[in-house]
């Protein structure tokens, strides 16, 4: 596969997803300032790789990639919350967040932690208003099941928990993994597993794919800590080094940057490894899998 196909499949797919928020926003009847500080952050741009792990999950299974696509919305609404929480000045008190002001210096502190809360919580409408032809009621529950155990106290929130008090502190290496396995591993883990439900898994199938977006969640964050050090600021849309400036351990920290850059190889190359196992049509699972290794944003 050509990387051509890749940004085809990409760029449709983002556009799709893109017009999918900006509706399902719109139609809520809610405040307008609250509608319009969820379109603020949705809007922001960003790579939308959960939702293309959706989309390319289910194009493994020679499945028309947008029956995801309003799993793929909720799962962009939970991660963009997540943000907004994250940037607040009693969390890592950020400026800036992908190249503009963060939602809380637009609209101030309380309508930002509200539109975050509205994300959230309409994530889980969009899941149990996906139509029957493409969901069975069982699979939206297992969805909505899944997608809470994710982004809850046993996936990203629980992560943030421990990232929080592990500042300032040299965290062990399984400490810090577990930080990164339950902050960003859990909702990407989901985004495979969404798509895998939605495509007809077997057993077997879900296994391998959990375990090729387990390790590929652990690639995706040590490329994070390597672009905290090495990114260019204008490319990431926020200040470099602010993991130093919040005194968190990282990859580079612990290993050196020459062993996370091997750690980051070994990582996606264990993620390849489990996604050969499926008998699927991987291609572009692949491909992004080695665009989370190789970004520079």
């Amino acid at each position: 596969m050509t990387a051509k196909v890749l940004d085809a499949f990409t760029q449709e797919h983002k556009q799709l997803l893109e017009s999918e928020l900006r509706i399902l926003v719109e139609k809520l009847n809610a405040p307008p300032i609250l509608k319009e500080a969820m379109q603020y952050s949705l809007e922001a741009g960003g790579k939308r790789i959960r939702p293309l792990l959706v989309f390319a999950t289910l194009a493994a299974f020679e499945k028309d990639p947008k029956i995801g696509l309003m799993a793929a919305a909720a799962i962009e609404m939970i991660h963009t919350y997540s943000l907004i929480h994250d940037d607040l000045p009693s969390m890592d008190d950020d400026d800036l967040r992908r190249g503009k002001p963060t939602n809380h210096k637009v609209f101030g502190e309380a309508i930002a932690i509200l539109a975050g809360d509205a994300l959230l919580t309409y994530s889980f409408e969009v899941i149990g208003q996906i139509p029957e032809k493409i969901a069975s009621g069982e699979t939206k529950l297992q969805l909505v099941i899944e997608m809470a155990k994710a982004a809850g106290s046993e996936g990203m929130v629980g992560g943030q928990v421990a990232d929080m008090e592990g500042e300032g502190k040299t965290l062990t290496m399984e400490e810090l993994e577990y930080i990164h396995i339950h902050k960003t591993g859990k909702l990407l883990k989901f985004s495979v597993i969404a798509g895998a439900l939605l495509g007809g898994a077997n057993q077997a199938q879900l296994e391998n794919l959990s375990a090729f977006a387990h390790y590929l969640g652990l690639a995706f964050q040590i490329q994070d800590d390597i672009l905290d050090l090495e990114g260019n600021q204008a490319l990431l849309g926020k200040p470099v080094g602010s993991d130093s400036t919040n005194e968190k351990s990282t990859y580079p920290q612990l290993l050196s940057m020459e062993g996370a850059k091997k750690a980051l190889k070994q990582q996606l190359d264990l993620s390849k490894q489990y996604l050969e196992e499926t008998g699927l049509n991987i291609h572009l699972l692949k491909e992004i899998a080695d665009l989370i290794a190789s970004r520079d944003h």
